[in-house]
């Protein structure tokens, strides 16, 4: 469902919907932050960026395969802005893959609770991850990134999962293959937040009482 701003003087982050369930939750979780954000699927998000001209854009999870000709892509226009881009799921998965990075399938899937490992410091985690600890994280994924972007440095692992986050720290892009939406997944809402608020600067002045 397309969700419209009442007002253009909120800072705003866009989610793209590339078809996961719990997207709603993704808007939820921001909001709770105090920050504005409208979702808008994959198919007109090229208009709502060049209209809301957020100040950055989550890529949401999503039940197709990158690897599939024809699957769900983001609009170029968002790379090329340069605003920062947290990639969840398929979301990191469309990411790695629109910026030359390899996407494979045939991997085991996963499908629930996995311990994350820390790899790497990043603004995404800090303050609330530390290097070299593991934490719970919600999976949901078939395929999987196998080589990363240029540019991109792995932050996270798992077991089996050895680019489960990573990052380009100075451009600002970051890709997640957990679901930080889900309360499975511990601190995920302080990273959202975190994104959100430290790394594309948005203003927590939104409240439910702006509708």
């Amino acid at each position: 469902m397309t969700q419209t701003a009442d007002t253009p003087t909120h800072d705003t982050l866009l989610i793209i919907d590339f078809g996961s369930q719990v997207t709603q939750l993704i808007a939820r979780r921001v909001r709770e932050t105090g920050v504005y954000c409208e979702i808008h699927p994959f198919q007109n998000a090229n208009e709502a960026f060049e209209r809301l001209k957020p100040k950055g854009v989550i890529f949401s999870g999503g039940p197709d395969s990158v690897i599939r000709e024809g699957s769900p892509r983001a609009p170029q226009a968002v790379f090329d802005s340069g605003v920062p881009i947290l990639g969840i799921c398929y979301g990191q998965q469309t990411l790695a893959t629109q910026l030359g990075g390899v996407v494979e399938g045939g991997h085991a899937a996963e499908f629930g609770r996995a311990d994350v490992e820390i790899k790497a410091a990043s603004p995404l985690f800090d303050g609330i991850w530390e290097v070299g600890k593991r934490y719970p994280v919600w999976m949901s994924h078939g395929d999987r990134v196998t080589q990363l972007p240029e540019g991109f440095s792995v932050i996270a692992r798992t077991e089996t999962v050895p680019i489960v986050g990573m990052a380009d720290e100075s451009r600002r892009w970051y890709g997640v293959q957990f679901h930080p939406e889900v309360t499975h997944t511990k601190s995920g809402t302080d990273i959202l937040r975190r994104f959100a608020v430290d790394i594309c600067g948005c203003r927590t002045l939104w409240t439910a009482a702006n509708i």
